[in-house]
């Protein structure tokens, strides 16, 4: 009859197979290990590249974009609506001051100024039949006071008589008062004609007031027009290129819409943009520096936009060297700014090796080994970085990707 195994010990058994695939797994992975830095224990010198450690000062820079504009730039801007003509500039010309560029067709507001003018001239008409209207009705109702006056003194005269006939026992009292009566009516007639000239006077010079503002806006307007009018001859009205001119003959175009455009190409600047998420590492008066070409150019940061676009903001840089014959327009240019500056530290060449980690792996060349070493990094910038330990000035550093020897302590460097 069979008997049945103990729970504990079908448990330990269990355990002890576990245990032994585990070790068998952990010494698979570490043979794995040791024969990988065995196969990449060596590698050829034309596959690498490297960089000897020296001693100078390094700038630690932040990437942005940048496009060469013209320092200063005219826009002319169409004074009126109106059509083009004729173009007789082409963009990439020379042009002096007062050369003609574009040419207008002006017929609509030549229009518009002459209906004003004959406005204003209706208008000076206008004031002028006032101003007579004025003098007649002063004349009328001075000359109607006048004979109020020789009506009153008449009646005066009259009160008098009937005085002294009542005096003489050949009138009544009732005379006396009735003359008296006319006179008081005769003298409230003229002051009520005397208020009458007063008002009338007032409100006509109101009216010639009103009329000669009127006119006065419409002169402005006149004026303005035509000064629109002599701008609308398109000259240039400074010495430089032209970079833009529009050549659309027969398109309307309207008020305040870009004709062409004058630069001063013996002056640039650096219109740069960057991410928004260095907003705070962006400021005026920090220093730039210029890249084209395999050229270089130093400036520094004028003015940043308040605004951000597309997580996107903008920045004016005024170079150094503002009138370099390397520069073109609209050229795109590399801009590295500058956030800090270390002096007299220890740094090579920018490459591959360099992940961005402040303490990383790198390795030195001893002979015809390759050593690996532990350093902390410094400032980088696109052409170099400072190591602050673990090697000395003149040590060669290989900068290309050596990220399949991670696990290798030491390389073998065949020729």
């Amino acid at each position: 009859m069979d008997k049945e195994i103990a729970l504990e010990v079908t448990t330990q058994k269990r355990r002890k197979t576990t245990l032994i695939v585990l070790i068998v797994i952990s010494g698979l992975g570490l043979a794995v290990w040791i024969l990988r830095g065995f196969i990449k224990s060596s590698i050829n010198r034309s596959q690498i590249t490297t960089s000897s450690v020296v001693v100078g000062n390094i700038e630690n820079t932040i990437n942005a974009t940048g496009e060469v504009l013209p320092e200063f730039e005219e826009i002319i801007t169409s004074p009126i609506n109106a059509s083009i003509k004729n173009a007789l500039m082409d963009a990439g010309n020379k042009v002096n001051v007062g050369q003609s560029i574009i040419t207008l067709d002006k017929t609509a507001t030549q229009t518009e100024y002459d209906k004003l003018n004959f406005q204003l001239e209706s208008k000076r008409n206008e004031i002028s039949k006032l101003k007579l209207d004025l003098n007649k009705s002063f004349y009328d109702i001075q000359s109607n006071n006048d004979i109020k006056q020789l009506h009153i003194s008449n009646l005066a005269d009259a009160v008098e008589n009937a005085k002294r006939l009542y005096k003489a026992g050949g009138g009544t009292r009732e005379n006396i008062e009735q003359a008296e009566l006319n006179l008081k009516v005769a003298q409230l007639e003229k002051k009520q004609l005397e208020n009458e000239i007063k008002n009338k006077q007032q409100t006509m010079q109101i009216e010639i007031k009103e009329a000669e503002i009127a006119a006065a806006i419409q002169q402005s307007d006149l004026n303005a027009l035509q000064r629109k009018l002599q701008l609308a001859n398109i000259v240039a009205t400074r010495k430089g290129v032209i970079t833009y001119v529009n050549k659309n003959i027969g398109a309307n175009i309207h008020e305040g819409e870009t004709l062409a455009r004058i630069a001063d190409l013996g002056s640039f600047k650096v219109q740069g943009s960057i991410s928004d998420n260095s907003v705070d590492q962006l400021h005026a008066g920090i220093p730039v520096i210029i890249r084209f070409n395999d050229n270089q150019l130093r400036g520094q940061v004028t003015n940043v936009s308040p605004s951000i676009q597309n997580s996107i903001i903008s920045f004016d840089i005024q170079l150094d060297d503002r009138s370099s014959k390397l520069l073109r327009p609209n050229m795109k240019v590399d801009v590295f700014l500058v956030t800090a500056t270390h002096s007299k530290v220890m740094q090579v060449a920018n490459g591959p090796a360099f992940k961005g980690s402040s303490v990383q792996d790198i390795f030195v060349i001893n002979g015809a080994k390759a050593e690996r070493r532990t350093v902390h990094i410094g400032l980088t910038n696109f052409d170099f970085v400072e190591i602050k330990d673990g090697v000395k000035p003149g040590d060669v550093v290989i900068t290309s990707d050596m990220s399949e020897y991670k696990n290798s302590k030491e390389i073998t460097i065949n020729n």
